[in-house]
């Protein structure tokens, strides 16, 4: 009898026996487990690492070597000791830099700052910036006025209906009710007030035709842009202020487009982002050759360029200005600068808050120790155009006798910015009736000379700093991420762009405060529902590819393989973070956090949004908050309206009376124009030794593209 055979005998017998070849399952290698009670690395932890700092420390040793070469070559030529002191190569203190052959540092360093409406340029050795319209004319088939509706907009209503009529209910009803406060706020003052005031100026306008001269006996004509009679030598763009002196009716026609609009870029007039961004750039090139004492091209590798952003910047925009600059420019090296900063560099204050009163937007922010207080930053969409926009519908509704005045007309908006400059006041001294005069010159027209009269409209205009729903918000949001799309985190799928709870504030109070500034959300497309069908085997994606990668866009969640069941509620995905009275809603769809406020115009009234800044920049901190209530600085060309810095300081002594010695309004320190204060700030910066550590160099941006701006931003990226 055969005893039993073993398993191990069976399988050898069997050939199924696993025999030892020394060879691995798979040729991919195996990681390891990390013991994680001691484990130690030292990736970018040290200086030398990072290509950005490790750049700076050769440099210096460049430096370093050279000066010591100079030395021992001075003393064998001339036998004297120490004739080049060697260079320190750090110095705390905020000094202006020298070039080696003793020539100014700034007088190869070009100041940079687009504005809301205007281009401000000039090196930074300059007393003052030039000034140039940030708009380009091409050549088109019909001008803008010839293609666009009349701006103010008129509601298309009969050719006999009242003038109190032209702008809609909503704008009548505010205008009224801003001249009733306005009465009373006037017999406070103990001022004197008519009854018939208004009936007086509108009686006036409405029967007091024009007077024509001619244009040989007009003193004050207008010198227009030439076109050549011959069109096919016509130039195809005009940039500048020579583009807004071209005749309406020139042969060929232009047509104006501004790139910047409400601080940001204009996407509602541009069918194509290459076109927008070639525009943007063109007026810059354009403004460097023939602002800048004729600087050749050929010599813009030996300059370097500081650019001027906003606080509230968007990061896609800043990183393609820094890619032309060092690519198609040729600058030797580019840093950036936020606006509020460079304010307070301009006026030499340590800590202030900035309310900066552009053309078409107004920024506010604290600033303390050479930083902005990133939760103060507040982005508002008006200025001092609104204000121009809104003192001629005011105009036109009491019946001004110059009824056909139209902004898309060149010769009218230049007029409209002078009436606004003339006659606009927040001092209620002088508000009476009183005849005053324009001259309406058209290219190939004779002079039209206009009488007129006004009564408040000219404070009641600058007045919606203060009551912002009286402004036209109806069109800042057209075409808005129509070509350049928000910047989203890779991973998440969040925005990267910087927000600020102020930010948030100020789009709060839009929402429960002035329901017309909210754009109607957009109408989503019909979801049509499938015929119900059998079930088919569900396809797998490929492994270790997210979902938003792999062409997964459904909201209605899949089933797995894995059956992984979805968070829970109260997970680190999602919540809700409370910042004063706004909630905002942390989802990870980023859809869901972006389009209330893509669709809402922030706006609020001044000295409400200045007290949001601060409180939010102060927190608890009363000392910091008596600083920056006593330290708000006005800038910005809109701020040059008479008085209005009293005026906002007796609003802000009003809504905060437990402050009435503290409260402190100032302007500019020096005599300084608020216009140009922030690029004088740039120019002062752009001199000072310790910049060496923000400059941005060719090779850095060749590395490591638009990321080298976390290291050399003096701010959080």
């Amino acid at each position: 009898m055969v005893g039993k055979k073993s398993g191990a005998v069976l399988l050898r017998e069997e050939g199924l026996q696993r025999t030892d070849n020394n060879m691995d399952f798979a040729s991919w290698p195996l990681a390891q487990m990390i013991n994680q009670k001691n484990y130690y690395t030292e990736f970018l932890k040290r200086d030398d690492q990072i290509l950005a700092l490790r750049l700076q420390q050769e440099e210096r040793l460049d430096q370093r070597k050279k000066a010591a070469v100079d030395r021992d070559r001075a003393r064998a030529q001339d036998g004297q000791e120490g004739a080049y002191a060697e260079p320190e190569p750090d110095l705390e203190e905020d000094v202006p830099m020298d070039d080696a052959g003793n020539e100014n540092f700034g007088s190869k360093t070009i100041i940079i700052h687009i504005g809301s409406q205007n281009l401000r340029i000039g090196f930074a050795t300059d007393a003052l910036p030039k000034t140039v319209p940030m708009v380009v004319a091409r050549k088109a088939a019909r001008s803008e006025a010839e293609d666009s509706e009349p701006c103010p907009k008129r509601l298309k209503l009969d050719d006999d209906t009242p003038s109190e009529e032209w702008f809609g209910e909503e704008f009548t009803k505010e205008y009224a009710s801003m001249a009733a406060e306005f009465k009373v706020y006037r017999r406070q003052n103990r001022r004197r007030v008519l009854p018939n005031s208004r009936e007086l100026v509108t009686k006036w306008n409405s029967t007091n035709p024009p007077e024509k001269i001619s244009e040989h006996n007009d003193p004050l004509r207008v010198e227009w842009t030439e076109i050549p009679a011959d069109t096919r030598q016509a130039p195809e763009y005009f940039v500048g202020a020579a583009a807004l002196r071209i005749p309406q009716n020139s042969k060929p026609r232009y047509k104006l487009h501004w790139p910047v609009r409400h601080g940001w870029l204009n996407e509602s007039d541009y069918n194509s982002r290459r076109v927008l961004i070639s525009d943007f750039f063109l007026i810059l090139e354009h403004s460097i050759l023939n602002e800048l004492q004729a600087l050749p091209k050929k010599d813009w590798h030996q300059y370097s360029c500081v650019f001027v952003i906003p606080d509230l910047y968007e990061k896609v925009i800043v990183a393609d200005i820094l890619a032309e600059l060092l690519r198609d420019f040729g600058f030797s090296r580019v840093c950036f600068l936020q606006e509020s900063l460079a304010a307070t560099f301009g006026a030499g204050f340590g800590a202030g808050c900035i309310v900066d009163l552009g053309a078409q937007k107004t920024s506010i922010c604290c600033v303390e120790d050479g930083m902005c207080i990133e939760e103060s930053r507040i982005n508002m969409k008006y200025g001092g155009y609104d204000v121009t926009e809104t003192f001629i519908r005011m105009m036109l509704h009491d019946r001004l006798n110059y009824s056909d005045l139209n902004f898309m007309r060149r010769h009218d908006f230049l007029l409209a910015e002078e009436l606004k400059e003339q006659f606009t006041t927040m001092s209620d001294e002088n508000i009476v009736v009183q005849t005053h005069s324009f001259h309406v010159r058209a290219a190939g027209e004779d002079t039209r000379k206009y009488q007129f009269k006004i009564y408040d409209e000219g404070m009641l205009a600058p007045l919606g700093y203060f009551r912002p729903a009286i402004f036209d918000n109806s069109k800042k949001l057209d075409g808005r991420r129509k070509l350049i799309p928000r910047s989203l985190d890779l991973y998440d799928g969040r925005p990267n762009d910087p927000m600020s709870e102020a930010q948030l504030a100020v789009i709060s109070y839009v929402e429960k405060n002035i329901p017309s500034a909210v754009m109607a959300e957009p109408a989503k497309p019909v979801r049509y529902v499938p015929t119900p069908m059998a079930p088919t085997p569900l396809k797998q994606r490929p492994l270790g590819i997210p979902a938003r990668l792999n062409g997964d866009i459904e909201n209605t969640p899949r089933s797995s393989v894995a059956g992984s069941p979805p968070p829970e509620v109260g997970t680190p995905m999602g919540g809700d973070l409370t910042i004063g009275d706004i909630t905002v809603n942390e989802i990870a769809d980023p859809q869901l956090d972006t389009e209330g406020v893509d669709r809402t115009v922030p706006i609020m009234p001044l000295e409400q949004a200045i007290l949001t800044s601060i409180d939010l920049a102060s927190g608890t901190d009363e000392r910091r908050r008596r600083d920056f209530l006593g330290s708000i600085m006005l800038i910005g060309g809109a701020s040059k309206t008479p008085d209005l810095g009293a005026y906002l300081e007796t609003r802000l002594r009003a809504a905060m009376p437990q402050y009435p010695k503290e409260i402190l309004v100032v302007p500019p320190p020096r005599e300084l124009d608020p216009a140009v204060l922030v690029w004088k700030g740039g120019s002062v910066f752009g001199k000072l030794r310790t910049t060496n550590d923000s400059w941005i160099s060719p090779l850095e941006h060749d590395r490591l593209g638009a990321r080298i701006l976390n290291y050399k931003c003096m701010w959080h990226w």
